[in-house]
């Protein structure tokens, strides 16, 4: 099963980025989003970013994984 989740871009080289998040750094190719900017949050899947997303839709998103991930230890 594969998950996309959103990263924030924190540097940009040629068509790959380095993003964020919580306190996992991974680099990821932009070449399906040239136009993305440091800063900017995207929703990374298989080491590539997919789609733009603003600020908000990106903290309400990984915000629902933090409570599903509370959720899951609190049954498990």
């Amino acid at each position: 099963m594969c998950l996309a989740v959103p990263m924030k871009v924190i540097s940009i080289d040629d068509d790959h980025a380095t993003c964020v998040i919580g306190d996992v750094e991974r680099e990821v190719r932009l070449s399906l989003l040239p136009e993305v900017h440091i800063g900017e949050y995207v929703i990374v899947h298989a080491g590539y970013a997919i789609q733009i997303l603003d600020e908000e839709e990106a903290q309400e998103t990984l915000q629902l994984f933090a409570d599903l991930q509370r959720d899951i230890g609190e049954t498990g």
